[in-house]
């Protein structure tokens, strides 16, 4: 009987005949002599030399106990075994088998079955190790067990490659018996491709006795339709002598697990985009980018092919979106990404009304499309493959159109497409795009808030800075400002630059602590009480206590700022706001610079020929402490003098101590002769000013002093007749000036002024006249008492002199000195604009005065 390989299948075909070496012998120690009628051993075999260790010379005329027994044994032995086999008076012709303890040449001991089988002289004895014996029905048991519970195939094949046995779990599957199996070959329950793997790798396992690990094989079974997938690990099998006897397959139905195995690579491409786009959406505040960033991630691991559209409203900043809740508002395309070569972005755009849609171009979808259902509904729309060619047709496999919603609102949509050959998305694939465009749409959405809220802080933060090109009398002003976030460019750093009354100018650089819009709002608030205490014409160190006071009252609620933010327990109710602040009055007629310091850095002089030189100027507590006085000091600056006043992060930062950077700022003064805007560029490119730990603000003057032909200074007797004198100094200096022009409206002015000073003043009267870019006129007098401008009733003979100053001049105000007061007007000079010398009052204005 053969098989259809050619393979004889006759059990009579393997005997009678030499095996090779190998056998159940291999597996345990076994033993044979023999015993003679008188119950003494007459044959000793070599295995039996070697199992016990004892010769034959030592073996052959003894009882088998004294033989290989222990010494210490031999007496029970005797009493256990030689009486019942009568072997002191010959053996009986009794059966006999039992347990036997030895020792061997090695002095290990051990525990021998023995049969005794009786012949016709004597008895032949074989001994087995009882160790060896257990083993082999140990192993025969678990093999058992696996080949009957095992829920996995197990397979044994000899070395012809036939089945000699298989579990039923196996024969289950298959459809027969376990019986029925015995004997058949690859060939008779696999496809021959199939069979013809199997054969081969049994054959290669046979041949190298290297193992064959997870194999696939794909079949079918009796019952059913369906393919079934199978992961089989084949082993070479030995004998105790290392001859190979077959081989063993253990085979595991992985249909099951290749399906999971492809859901878990599904969700792990799923999880590893998700993780994709945490990382690489969002990294910038900019709106298109955002888009660009999700279609780096999608494209092309998600899809073939996707655009994102964006409400134009959101993109031009505007903040209400409601006018297109019904979507067909227009959008724009920011972004489009496609890993087809040659594939038009129109493809997934225009739902059929347009031929193309660009990037960066604005449309509008149609009312009863998909793309302007999604926008409507915010639900997202999956399409299959579109019939239009305009849209693609003939490459478009299926698309979804998927809403970007952030906090109740839809920013825009982006559509995801797959190409033909691609697999069309399912329900899946539609919960991760919704994700990613969530993820998306909120990156957006700060964006978009960011941008708001930077655009609103950057207004505050340039109403609260001087103009670019500040102006003052005497001085030529540069200026810087750096925030030291570039994020937010915003910050408690501030500087400006007061005109006062008499060509003075007030420069002030403050700091408020801490950073960001809470910074700027307190740095605000500063300002404008800096402003207004300027305006009152106070001394440097009195606007630093009065400025004090307003700090330390910024913390504290509008209800308890008359407490000093203390409840009635003394518990603290403030925010404690803390700033620093110099503040410096220049008098461009006295060349004269009074300076107070509340706790921020000292200002840096240069003088002409000089080196650079940090003033010494009593360093007050910071603004918001309270408690401490402040102190001023005054500095003569010659003519072409710089001087500097800044912030901290101009100086000090992490990498280098204060003492160094301010070294570094006096070294930057190389060549103060140079233009102010190039000395403050030539500062900041030296400094380091890109740690960005702090705002930066620098203000720089360079001194040019009234010439003293600018300046008429007269003093008067307080005696009526000086009214004339005035007018008359006025007049001549005037026309000496060449401003002709206004001889007959300061003549006037003065009188008025003068003629006050003698009714309410005391003492002498001081007359100035100051030509720069105005003319400004003052009269000091040693009375205390502020002039007040009032409306003069009908029969009032006098009371309009202040209303007349402020009808011609461009400006007109008071303020204390140290023996008195000052009264002052300022009138433009000719060409000065529309407030300019020729001006005269209407009818109107001069009615109002009666």
């Amino acid at each position: 009987m053969s098989d259809e390989r050619g393979g004889s299948t006759s059990p009579r075909a393997t005997v009678w005949q030499s095996s090779p070496p190998g056998s159940i012998y291999d597996y345990i120690r076994v033993a044979s002599f023999s015993i003679g009628p008188d119950g003494r051993i007459d044959q000793w075999s070599d295995r039996a030399a070697e199992f016990f260790g004892v010769p034959a010379a030592q073996a052959l005329g003894k009882d088998p106990i004294t033989a290989f027994a222990p010494p210490d044994t031999w007496d029970r032995g005797h009493e256990r075994v030689a009486a019942p086999l009568n072997l002191q008076r010959g053996l009986d012709g009794r059966e006999w088998i039992g347990l036997a303890p030895y020792r061997d040449a090695a002095g290990t001991e051990g525990i021998a079955e023995i049969y005794v089988m009786p012949a016709d002289r004597g008895a032949l004895c074989i001994a087995v190790d009882v160790s060896s014996l257990r083993q082999i029905e140990t192993d025969l048991a678990a093999s058992q067990a696996v080949f009957g519970q095992s829920p996995m195939g197990f397979v044994l094949f000899d070395t012809h490659l036939r089945l000699l046995r298989v579990n039923e779990r196996f024969a289950t599957v298959f459809g027969r018996t376990a019986e029925e199996h015995r004997g058949r070959g690859p060939h008779d329950f696999l496809s021959r491709v199939e069979a013809d793997r199997l054969t081969a790798a049994l054959r290669q396992v046979l041949e190298s006795g290297d193992p064959v690990l997870d194999m696939p094989l794909v079949g079918t079974v009796p019952g059913e339709s369906g393919r079934r997938r199978w992961a089989i690990s084949l082993y070479r099998l030995h004998s105790g002598s290392g001859r190979p006897i077959g081989v063993a397959g253990l085979a595991m139905d992985v249909t099951g697990r290749q399906r999971a195995e492809r859901e878990a690579a599904h969700a792990r491409r799923n999880l590893a985009l998700l993780n994709e786009a945490g990382v690489r959406i969002g990294n910038s505040l900019d709106l298109e980018t955002t888009a660009r960033e999700l279609l780096d991630v999608a494209v092309p691991h998600f899809c073939d092919l996707a655009s994102v559209d964006l409400y134009q409203a959101l993109l031009v900043g505007e903040e209400d979106l409601g006018g297109t809740s019904d979507g067909s508002g227009e959008v724009r395309r920011v972004a489009f990404a496609s890993a087809v070569s040659n594939a038009p972005s129109a493809i997934l755009g225009d739902d059929g009304e347009d031929g193309s849609v660009p990037v960066g171009s604005v449309h509008r979808h149609p009312f009863n499309s998909p793309c302007a259902s999604a926008l409507r509904t915010a639900q997202t729309q999956m399409l299959g493959v579109d019939p239009e060619p305009d849209l693609g047709g003939a490459l478009v496999q299926s698309t979804l159109i998927v809403p970007m919603v952030a906090r109740d609102t839809v920013l825009g949509l982006v559509q995801f497409s797959r190409a033909k050959g691609s697999e069309p998305f399912s329900e899946r694939d539609r919960m991760l795009a919704e994700e990613l465009a969530a993820r998306a749409a909120v990156c957006i959405d700060n964006a978009r808030l960011y941008r708001r809220e930077h655009e609103r802080a950057l207004i505050l933060q340039r109403s609260l800075l001087p103009p670019g090109n500040p102006e003052a009398a005497g001085l030529d002003i540069a200026c810087r400002y750096l925030p030291g976030n570039m994020e937010t460019e915003v910050g408690g750093d501030w500087f400006d630059v007061i005109e006062l009354p008499g060509h003075r100018t007030a420069l002030v650089v403050g700091d408020v602590m801490g950073r960001g819009l809470r910074a700027a709002v307190a740095m605000g608030e500063l300002r404008t009480a800096v402003r207004t205490l300027a305006l009152l014409d106070l001394e440097p160190a009195e606007v630093l206590t009065a400025l004090d006071e307003v700090a330390r009252g910024l913390g504290a609620p509008p209800e308890t700022r008359s407490r000093r933010g203390k409840d009635r327990g003394g518990t603290d109710l403030t925010e404690v706001y803390l700033a620093t602040c110099v503040y410096a009055v220049y008098d461009a007629v006295t060349r004269r610079c009074t300076i107070a310091n509340a706790g921020h850095l000292p200002p840096v002089v240069v003088e002409p020929g000089g080196p650079a030189l940090m003033l010494e100027v009593p360093t007050g507590m910071p603004l918001g402490v309270g408690g401490e006085p402040f102190e001023e000091v005054d500095v003569e600056l010659p003519d072409g003098a710089l001087l500097g006043l800044y912030t901290d992060g101009l100086v000090e930062s992490r990498n280098h101590p204060l003492d160094e950077g301010l070294e570094a700022l006096r070294a930057a003064f190389d060549d103060p002769q140079r233009p102010l805007e190039d000395v403050c560029d030539h500062i900041l490119a030296t400094l380091d000013t890109a740690h960005g730990e702090d705002d930066i603000a620098l203000l720089m003057a360079r001194v040019h002093g009234l010439p003293a032909d600018s300046v008429g200074d007269w003093t008067l007797e307080p005696h009526p007749a000086s009214v004339a004198r005035a007018r008359e100094y006025a007049r001549e200096r005037l026309i000496s000036w060449g401003l002709e022009e206004l001889v007959d409206t300061t003549e006037l002015l003065v009188s008025e002024l003068v003629t006050n000073a003698l009714r309410h003043g005391d003492g002498d009267i001081r007359l100035r006249l100051l030509r720069d870019r105005t003319l400004v006129c003052e009269v000091w007098d040693g009375a205390l008492v502020q002039p007040r401008r009032r409306r003069a009733r009908d029969t009032d003979e006098g009371g309009r002199g202040l209303q007349l100053v402020s009808l011609l001049s461009e400006s007109w105000g008071s303020r204390r000195t140290h023996r008195g007061k000052t009264v002052w007007f300022e009138l433009a000079l000719p060409g000065g604009g529309p407030g300019g010398p020729g001006r005269e009052p209407t009818v109107d204005e001069l009615l109002s005065m009666y």
